[in-house]
């Protein structure tokens, strides 16, 4: 197993590798990284951004037609519109529920009971001709 060590890179180190990507004698991070043997994946855009070299660091650019954009909206919409369904039903199941363990004590019934008695009642009996679809 490989042992992981701490690498600490002197400012005046950090600065040269900054240059050379500025300058263009280093095509990339990527080029700059295995160069000098640099490990982690974001230590120099790290560098870069703490030497004010934000300018040299890849932009990523999106590009979408009005309707993308209006779908994109519409679409936020609709799941913030099912996140409010949701907790509605929820609220609705907590009530039902609640108001059913209210119901069983005052008729000095277990819920787990009724429930059995309900789900019998709802099931058609075998051999009585109805089918379940």
């Amino acid at each position: 197993m490989r042992a992981w060590v701490s690498v600490r890179y002197s400012m005046a180190f950090k600065r040269r590798v900054v240059a050379e990507l500025e300058s263009g004698r280093l095509c990339s991070i990527q080029d700059a990284r295995v160069r000098y043997g640099i490990g982690g994946s974001q230590t120099i855009r790290k560098w870069m951004k703490r030497l004010g070299k934000n300018h040299l660091l890849p932009k990523v650019m999106r590009v979408e037609k009005p309707e993308e954009a209006d779908q994109l909206s519409q679409l936020r919409r609709q799941v913030r519109e099912l996140q409010q369904a949701l907790g509605q039903t929820q609220v609705h199941n907590i009530l039902n529920e609640t108001f059913l363990e209210i119901a069983c004590k005052r008729l000095g019934v277990s819920v787990e009971s009724f429930k059995k008695k309900a789900d019998t009642k709802r099931l058609p009996k075998p051999g009585s001709g109805k089918a379940c679809r």
